[in-house]
């Protein structure tokens, strides 16, 4: 059996002997005939609001707020449509903010930008990055409970036009992508995305894929961003192909909601029972630049491998662990799995990343982890916990001698575009 998996910036090719092996793929949805078209008619006839032009009027200010590199959002198609309509309703280009949604994630070099959001924007227009740690640049939301400080971008806030923009997936622990994670964690400060993505609300049993209601982490995030008065939502869907097959805007909830509801028929598959072995990815460039982000793409596989079982994730990790923020440093200082989880336990504990080492460590206490990686070396995988693999088909025939002749394989080639779940 041949399969492309999703890796990188090109893919990888994989044989496998064709036993007990199953492979999961979203619905593929063709890719819209006329994307421009789409984009302006959503924003011309949006759900549950006026039109983008009424909403607007000469001498406001305007700021909008886009994903970064490590998103798979076409910013580059979006936004020229956004701004061609703000200034067809006489919108100063001076007045427009291009406002880059780090939450805690490094900044974006300036071909990074260009690359993001294409050479006429970034000439044209104000680009900013936000900095969740910059205190001069974060403003305290009214009414933030004691000892739960709410902080949001300055530029963000004191805009007169708030417009959110990007794309809509299953989320391991938010539930879906898209909607008020524009704001947080993307625009929040680093004090709040610290209790959002906490402890108890990681290991709530409904921060998971594809839940929102009932989701604390989700709902948090819900009603922070009403708090902040958006003005309009801009999200997509994509296919595999990476072109848009689905355009949400209008009130951030109402457009939202129809977002999710039109992925999670394409993106969610349901399976009768658990792999011994699933193989899977991080969805390739630019979603696997690290081993930070392709913790999803674990994820995905834990929702449907057995208690003790293995997942082999293929992931290139162009930019590393990273070498940036705080992932590598607590998967050393926790030295194992639980020793990860013991850590991030403790009362008062708050780091950069804490979320994501502790999803990591409770899938490794369910199945272990297998990495293939052009990006990293064997000892930086090990240092996070990891077992290498350096060749993806001997892993899988050394696998089925541990777990039998029979032993059943799951392969998910986009990684997290596709979220099984047990029946």
């Amino acid at each position: 059996m041949n399969i492309n998996l999703a890796y990188g910036r090109s893919g990888l090719a994989i044989t496998l002997l064709e036993r007990q092996i199953e492979v999961l793929e979203p619905q593929f949805v063709n890719g819209l005939a006329d994307e421009l078209r789409a984009i302006q008619e959503a924003l011309r006839s949006p759900i549950g609001t006026a039109p983008l032009v009424e909403l607007v009027k000469p001498g406001d200010t305007v700021v909008i707020v886009h994903t970064d590199i490590t998103r798979a959002t076409p910013n580059d198609r979006i936004l020229p449509v956004i701004l061609h309509e703000l200034e067809s309703a006489g919108i100063y280009r001076g007045d427009i903010c291009l406002l880059n949604g780090l939450g805690t994630h490094r900044p974006q070099t300036q071909n990074e930008l260009r690359l993001m959001l294409g050479d006429q924007i970034v000439d044209n227009y104000r680009c900013i990055q936000h900095d969740c740690f910059d205190e001069a640049n974060l403003l305290s939301l009214d009414g933030s409970p004691p000892g739960n400080s709410v902080r949001i971008n300055r530029a963000y806030l004191e805009a007169d036009v708030r417009i959110l923009t990007g794309f809509i997936e299953p989320h391991f622990f938010a539930g879906f992508s898209g909607g008020p994670k524009a704001i947080v964690p993307s625009l929040a400060g680093g004090e709040c995305v610290f209790t959002n993505h906490g402890y108890e609300m990681i290991s709530h049993p409904n921060a998971s894929w594809g839940i929102t209601e009932g989701n604390p982490i989700w709902e948090e995030m819900r009603d922070i961003a009403l708090r902040t008065k958006p003005t309009f939502l801009v999200n997509v869907a994509l296919n595999a192909s990476r072109e848009i097959s689905g355009v949400f805007a209008g009130e951030m909830l109402k457009a939202h909601d129809q977002g999710c509801a039109f992925v999670k028929e394409t993106a969610m598959v349901r399976v009768d029972e658990p792999y011994d072995i699933v193989i899977t990815t991080n969805s390739g460039y630019p979603l696997d630049q690290n081993l930070y982000q392709s913790v999803k793409g674990m994820s995905a596989a834990c929702q449907i491998v057995r208690q003790g079982g293995a997942i082999i994730i293929a992931a290139a990790c162009e930019d590393g662990l990273p070498d940036h923020g705080c992932y590598a440093e607590l998967l050393l200082q926790g030295g194992s799995p639980q020793g990860v989880l013991d850590m991030v336990s403790q009362p008062g504990f708050r780091a950069q990343d804490q979320w994501q080492v502790q999803i990591q460590a409770q899938i490794q206490l369910h199945a272990q982890v297998l990495v293939y990686s052009d990006g990293l070396t064997d000892e930086q995988i090990r240092d996070a916990l990891l077992l290498p693999c350096g060749d993806i088909e001997q892993s899988v025939e050394k696998l089925r001698v541990n777990y039998g002749s029979q032993a059943r394989i799951c392969i998910l080639p986009e990684g997290p575009q596709t979220i099984p779940y047990l029946r």
